[in-house]
């Protein structure tokens, strides 16, 4: 039975651009080569931890939602576990109501990245017209 998951780690902060890049790109292909299917990934970027981790303050985060077996889950639990650059892991199963919140997320964000960016307009001062009467 195929299940849909979401799963979020932070990795190191004191991984270049690349490192980071290589690190999503095994857990996705780990994700893949197990006959999963990626549904959506998102970079979070560089955030404050709430509390120290391993003597580190900060972690870049990332989002992977996926379709897999449940059997996967715990192997790639097991490759978080084994790899020093993630400090933290969460995986969850999502059920019918949370993924279609997750799908409802995805839209309003494409669409706000589809708007336009409303450019400031200009203020125009206005100077009051004199109204007396002769």
């Amino acid at each position: 039975m195929i299940k849909q998951y979401e799963t979020v780690f932070i990795a190191t902060p004191v991984l270049s651009d690349v490192q980071m890049k290589e690190a999503v790109a095994k857990y996705t292909k780990l994700i893949t080569d197990a006959g999963g299917e990626i549904v959506y990934e998102e970079d979070w970027g560089l955030k404050q931890l709430a509390y120290p981790i391993q003597h580190k303050t900060s972690g870049f985060y990332y989002l992977i939602e996926f379709k897999a077996s449940p059997e996967f889950v715990a192997s790639l639990e097991v490759q978080y576990k084994r790899d020093e650059r993630i400090l933290r892991f969460l995986t969850v199963a999502l059920d019918k109501d949370a993924v279609a919140y997750a799908q409802k997320r995805r839209e309003n964000k494409n669409k706000k990245a589809a708007e336009p960016q409303a450019q400031p307009q200009a203020e125009v001062e206005v100077e009051p017209e004199n109204n007396q009467e002769d």
